[in-house]
């Protein structure tokens, strides 16, 4: 059980924060004396390595995410749009509109106000 900061008492806080002193000065001792590898989560930040890419990697990564890229567009449909549209003629439209006029003349004919 893990007691919550709230419940603990200044004393225990002053003792608590004395340890953590404590705790960060040996360690920063050990790895002063033993040189504890960069990995290590024990090395504090500022002696990480920090991993440095080289401009000409940077570059190759790029020409090559340019290639993937340039490959998949190429694979694509000329058009940007693959599915085209329908559109419907002039004679098919006066069509469909004469179904429509003859189809409510007939429910008007009815007596009624909707289909």
């Amino acid at each position: 059980m893990n007691p919550s900061l709230l419940d603990l008492s200044p004393a225990q806080l002053r003792r608590a924060a004395e340890l953590k002193e404590k705790l960060e000065t040996i360690q920063s001792e050990l790895v002063r004396l033993l040189g504890a590898p960069s990995g290590s989560p024990t090395a504090p930040l500022s002696l990480r390595k920090s991993r440095k890419m080289s401009a000409a990697s940077i570059a190759k990564i790029t020409a090559a995410a340019r290639a993937r890229w340039a490959k998949i567009k190429a694979a694509r449909p000329a058009s940007g749009n693959p599915r085209r549209k329908r559109h419907m003629s002039a004679a098919t439209k006066a069509k469909l509109a004469a179904v429509a006029r003859a189809r409510w003349k007939k429910v008007k004919a009815a007596g009624k106000t909707a289909l």
